[in-house]
């Protein structure tokens, strides 16, 4: 119980510094909910740029996703620390898996989603790698994977975001409390219209902003707790396992057993299986201390996956993969081809009256060294700048 106050405590301080004073915003559609809708709440010296680059990256998931829920986000720009794009939070609950289950049950239209949910565990409790724990058999903190199959707290909870309970049915679709809080820098040059391609010297502003959306729909492992958090607490006390770690394996865990997740902290390739692992779609990032230097919440870096990868590039246009698409489907969201326009709506609550949440951060220059992200208690991921040349990128 002591971790789990620890973890709540350190969310609690990290909205505050991301609190904005909310006013009365213009509304952008006045629209009855028919899909996914997205509402934002906004400081009143907002970049009209950038409000506008807010509803078209809403827009874009919109396009794709049909769940009649809204999703409501504080929008805002500010000096960030130096080499952060921007920075998102994203509130969260912890829901039985048995819960979860049923509801992905209910909730499957696709084909991926009855083959997804035909696969997991059929009981109160999954199996799990991990590492790194007190409580390891293989010696407190050791990095050597063991199976956690006691059935006990970590096995038998999901860690889930606000937005991807209201799709699953397991909030109110339509309530107003706030399910993220985005922030982007004023120190880096912005391209807010990706209709003609992204300027060599700036960066997909509509693109990085669907990218922090897709973590507050779900994009997110809670293997990046255990990451920063390792040889301090016991197995169960990692009660961070989201519905995407649900389908995240490796060919290790899919010894151990048919549906044993990876939820390990180290290098060994880990992949979006919808068929307990049998057969893999595409790889996650594995972590900033133990893993590949980028956060689990993301796709492989350098394989251009999807919008969720987790760097991007000065002229680089960022786009919603089939696999992006894919991931969220099967954790709840229902696939769609019909745009909703998003909304913008008043409030004038303060956001930090937000609870627990899931921090994501977009990040410039090179990857952050492993010491910085030490003392992080948070689910998601940082979307840091990738240099590498690509193709199509716009000279």
């Amino acid at each position: 119980m002591a971790a789990k106050f620890y973890f709540q405590k350190i969310y609690s301080k990290l909205l505050k510094p991301f609190a904005l004073t909310l006013a009365t915003g213009i509304g952008l559609s006045a629209n009855p909910v028919q899909a996914l809708t997205f509402s934002y709440s906004y400081s009143p010296d907002i970049n009209p740029q950038a409000l506008a680059g807010f509803t078209a990256a809403g827009n874009l998931w919109s396009s794709v996703l049909s769940d009649e829920v809204t999703v409501n986000i504080n929008i805002g720009f500010k000096a960030l620390d130096r080499g952060v794009l921007g920075e998102a939070n994203s509130t969260s609950s912890l829901v039985s898996y048995t819960n979860v289950r049923n509801a992905l049950l209910n909730d499957r239209r696709s084909t991926d989603d009855f083959t997804a949910v035909s696969n997991l565990p059929s009981g109160s409790a999954f199996n799990m790698l991990i590492n790194r724990t007190t409580n390891s058999p293989m010696g407190a903190g050791s990095a050597t994977p063991y199976l956690d199959k006691d059935k006990d707290a970590n096995n038998t909870n999901i860690w889930l975001t606000n937005a991807n309970a209201k799709a699953l049915g397991l909030g109110t679709g339509n309530d107003s409390a706030t399910d993220a809080l985005i922030v982007f820098s004023t120190l880096f040059n912005w391209d807010f219209d990706p209709s003609d391609g992204i300027s060599a010297g700036s960066y997909d502003f509509v693109g990085a902003a669907a990218h922090e959306i897709g973590h507050a729909l779900g994009f997110t492992s809670g293997v990046d707790i255990l990451d920063t958090n390792s040889h301090v607490y016991r197995d169960d006390y990692f009660t961070y396992v989201t519905p995407m770690d649900l389908f995240r394996f490796s060919t290790t865990s899919v010894k151990k057993g048919k549906g044993t997740i990876d939820w390990t902290a180290n290098k060994t390739d880990k992949y979006f299986s919808i068929n307990g692992g049998t057969t893999k779609i595409a790889s996650f990032s594995t972590g900033v201390v133990y893993g590949d230097r980028q956060q689990a919440s993301h796709w492989k870096d350098n394989l251009s996956l999807g919008i969720l990868d987790p760097t991007a590039a000065k002229g680089e246009l960022l786009k919603i993969s089939e696999s992006d698409r894919r991931l969220l489907d099967v954790i709840g969201w229902n696939r769609g081809s019909t745009p909703t326009s998003s909304s913008s709506k008043s409030n004038s609550t303060s956001s930090s009256t937000s609870t627990t949440a899931l921090r994501n951060s977009i990040s410039v220059a090179s990857v952050p060294e492993p010491s910085t992200l030490v003392g992080l208690i948070a689910l998601g991921g940082g979307f840091l700048v990738r240099r590498k040349n690509f193709l199509g990128r716009k000279v």
